[in-house]
Order: C-alpha cells, then structure tokens, then sequence
C-alpha cells in the first residue's frame, strides 16, 4: 500500500517536475515580451502601446502566479513522499 503511494506520488512529482520547466520557459518567454512592449510603450507614449503593455504585464503575472502554484504543489508531494518514504522505513 504504501509503496503504491510513494509510485503514485513519484509520477505526479515528476509530471508536475515537467509542468514547472514548461512554465519557466513559457514565464521568461512572457516578462521578455511584457518588458519590451513596456519600453515601446515609453518610447511611443500612444495609449495603445500602453494597453498593449498592461495586457502583456497581466499574463506574465498570471504565469508568475501559476508558477507559484506548480513549485507550491512540488513542495507538498516532496513533504508526502518523505513522510511515506519514512513509513516505508520504519514499517
């Protein structure tokens, strides 16, 4: 039983492991964009560029905050598969 669980857990971990790098990439592919329009934004100082920065800013914050959830989420099944690592151990 719980050598089920630790499987179980070490699948999510290293699903949830994979969701992470792909929110990294997408998050630094995101603020790259979002710094960029807010630089033409200054430049331009035309109210579209500026709607066009905050948009960008929106989803990079968004991501940012998905992120946090994933690494949360990471956190949690490390602390699990420790706890059932420890009971494997000692049972």
């Amino acid at each position: 039983m719980i050598e089920r669980r630790l499987r179980e857990t070490s699948d999510r971990l290293r699903r949830l492991r994979e969701e992470l790098r792909i929110v990294d990439e997408q998050l630094a592919h995101l603020s790259d964009e979002a710094d960029d329009l807010g630089l033409r934004a200054l430049v331009s100082e035309t109210p579209g560029s500026s709607v066009e920065y905050r948009e960008a800013r929106l989803h990079a914050d968004a991501m940012r905050t998905h992120r946090e959830q994933v690494a949360a989420g990471i956190q949690e099944l490390e602390a699990r598969q420790d706890q059932l690592l420890e009971k494997l151990a000692h049972g």
